[in-house]
């Protein structure tokens, strides 16, 4: 199965800016069921100095810089990625077979010290982002958990709790809104479902990191898709000793397969913006993003 993956980004500026500093993560990283085999990134202007590397967490980063006067920036992505849908199919088993250890179990494997566990250590941490301070989240989160309970099935309930008890609301939240104003107006857009799942998790002693890409979306029925009616997506992940990390959309109550497609990860949003970066100029700005995902099945 291959995907097809348009990203356009267009800044305009209220005044010319003389100069232009931004780090951009569009391209898809490679792991064992997603394959990204063609990749183009294009700028408008054109910039002066482009240079591409991996962060420390291995996700493809590309440094743009502009140094002449310009009134607009258009960033444009386009990827293809295979996804390997026996590659998903044997994840699936292993996450069956991960429901035999409890919460008490995979607390007790995380006080290890094998590489695995050693890096996913790091993810048991408060971050930029994702405050560990909040009990009456940590709290919330609990019902969900015992000592002796699967730790798989209790963060697919709690998966399932925040989607039923919150409400997605474009608009309602950016990317400076707490965590505590997410949780006590019970609303917010998937990247605050994430950092808030995260937080929780944490605050128990879990690992757990936040996944930023895209996911495949469908028209109503009898409607044709438009073009461009996709949008960046953002899940979590949680690691389980001894099997691996296993995905989960609280948005959308399901656990990840094929039509979620990874970008990058990090320990909140931070480490894996879209775009980020600074200009050197007067007034306001105006952002715009589009993104389309289109599916091509291989034979």
């Amino acid at each position: 199965m291959m995907y097809h993956i348009y990203h356009n980004t267009q800044f305009t500026y209220q005044q010319w800016v003389s100069f232009s500093h931004n780090l951009v993560r569009l391209k898809p990283r490679n792991t064992p069921s997603q394959t990204l085999v063609d990749f183009l990134l294009t700028t408008d202007p054109l910039v002066g100095e482009m240079e591409s590397y991996d962060d420390y967490f291995g996700n493809h980063l590309t440094h743009l810089l502009i140094r002449k006067s310009h009134h607009h920036l258009n960033v444009t992505a386009k990827s293809c990625v295979v996804m390997d849908l026996d590659a998903i199919e044997h994840h699936r088993t292993l996450a069956e077979f991960s429901k035999v250890l409890t919460y008490e179990q995979v607390l007790s494997a995380l006080r290890q010290n094998t590489p695995d566990v050693i890096d996913a250590k790091q993810f048991c941490l408060a971050s930029r982002f994702i405050p560990l301070n909040n009990h009456d989240l940590r709290e919330y989160a609990l019902h969900s958990f015992s000592a002796k309970k699967s730790l798989y099935n209790s963060v697919e309930e709690f998966m399932g709790r925040i989607f039923h008890d919150f409400q997605f609301v474009s608009g309602f939240s950016d990317i400076s809104t707490p965590i505590e104003r997410v949780f006590k107006e019970r609303k917010g857009v998937c990247q605050d479902f994430a950092h808030l799942a995260i937080s929780a998790l944490r605050s128990l002693g879990l690992s757990a990191r936040y996944m930023s890409g895209y996911l495949e979306t469908f028209p109503p029925e009898g409607k044709e898709k438009l073009f461009g009616a996709d949008a960046s997506h953002a899940w979590f992940s949680v690691f389980i000793p001894g099997f691996g990390w296993f995905d989960f959309d609280p948005t959308n109550n399901i656990v990840p397969t094929h039509q979620h497609i990874l970008l990058g990860y990090g320990r909140d949003f931070g480490d894996c913006s879209p775009m980020q970066g600074v200009v050197h100029g007067s007034g306001t700005s105006h952002i715009g993003v589009m993104v389309d995902v289109s599916r091509e099945i291989v034979l």
